[in-house]
């Protein structure tokens, strides 16, 4: 009975479809390419989605489309939300995007080096969200020990990349879309370089956190997550900076000993804490995060930045206190 009444309706439609010829399978009312938005409700009804692109101007025969969708089968899977048609598109073109979800989308840019704070406006304005609210996903510590992420928060996971979303997309999607975008940069060849390390992955993103701080300049990150890695070996104090500004929360133009001194007990601390902190101080992107894995060999323990961003690497106390002595005197005599 279903077959006879399905072969019925395509014997029907195709009643319809040879007297009306060709021009009835494509929308006439504007001229072929123009390009048209137009927004399909959730919940509506093949009917309902017929008359939208009617009233678009789209297709001339809004009841012709409906019975061609139900010929096809398609009556509960066209999806809803903003679509960019062009003017002339085949019948079958309009039910296959429909079908296929896609919809109208949005660049969101996240940039390398931005911590959870900085994410969070960005995702906000995005989303039409209040940054508390979102400030509230990201803190949600039940929702992130369900990623099975190196933690200890979400910091450092969201892989800065620019994005696409559709305009009704909520904080959630957008925060797994980028923890995704971070798990596809872990292969196999990546695992096997943080093991030849002999770092875990958690050491391995908050390293690069640390040198996607410091690199101003993208052939020196190789070179700085060197000289991390040998004061690590030999037992040294880090003392990364960018480790004191993460632990002060908000950063400071300038930092001082007081600065240093203010926040001694803070596990992020480097001037004051053993070894690697406890996480992320930032979300690394792919550069740093190879460098980290593929650090350049060296005997380098210090490093000092040159007005430029630059950085003079040097081996012992001695150079480096003459490095900073130097650039010093150079930024007095060339004040920016």
């Amino acid at each position: 009975m279903k077959r006879a009444r399905k072969a019925g309706l395509a014997l029907a439609v195709l009643g319809i479809l040879l007297p009306v010829g060709w021009f009835a399978m494509r929308g006439t009312s504007l001229p072929r390419g123009t390009e048209v938005e137009v927004s399909i409700p959730a919940g509506s009804s093949v009917r309902a989605i017929a008359t939208r692109l009617d009233s678009a101007e789209l297709i001339d025969h809004p009841r012709l489309f409906a019975l061609y969708v139900r010929l096809l089968g398609a009556d509960a899977d066209l999806k809803a939300g903003r679509y960019r048609f062009m003017a002339g598109m085949g019948y079958g073109e309009f039910i296959e995007r429909l079908r296929s979800g896609a919809v109208v989308t949005f660049p969101l840019t996240i940039p390398e080096g931005l911590t959870l704070r900085e994410v969070a406006p960005r995702i906000a304005e995005f989303t039409d969200d209040s940054v508390d609210a979102v400030r509230e996903v990201l803190s949600d510590s039940v929702w992130v020990a369900g990623m099975h992420l190196p933690g200890p928060t979400l910091e450092g996971y969201l892989f800065p990349d620019t994005y696409r979303f559709s305009e009704d997309v909520g904080v959630r999607e957008i925060v797994e879309t980028m923890v995704s975008a971070y798990r596809a940069f872990w292969g196999p060849e990546e695992r096997a370089l943080a093991d030849s390390l002999d770092l875990t992955e958690r050491e391995i993103v908050t390293l690069a956190s640390i040198v996607e701080e410091e690199a101003r300049v993208e052939s020196e990150r190789p070179v700085i997550a060197g000289v991390y890695l040998n004061r690590m070996r030999r037992g040294m104090l880090l003392q990364a900076d960018p480790t004191v500004q993460y632990a002060l929360g908000e950063p400071r133009a300038r930092l001082l000993y007081r600065d240093i001194d203010s926040v001694a007990d803070d596990p992020y601390n480097t001037y004051t804490q053993p070894g690697l902190p406890p996480g992320p101080i930032a979300s690394p992107g792919a550069a740093s995060l190879e460098a980290t894995l593929r650090p350049a060999e060296h005997t380098f323990l210090f490093f000092v930045a040159r007005p430029d961003g630059s950085h003079e690497f040097t081996r012992t106390v001695r150079e480096h206190n003459n490095a900073k002595n130097r650039i010093r005197r150079e930024r007095e005599l060339d004040p920016p």
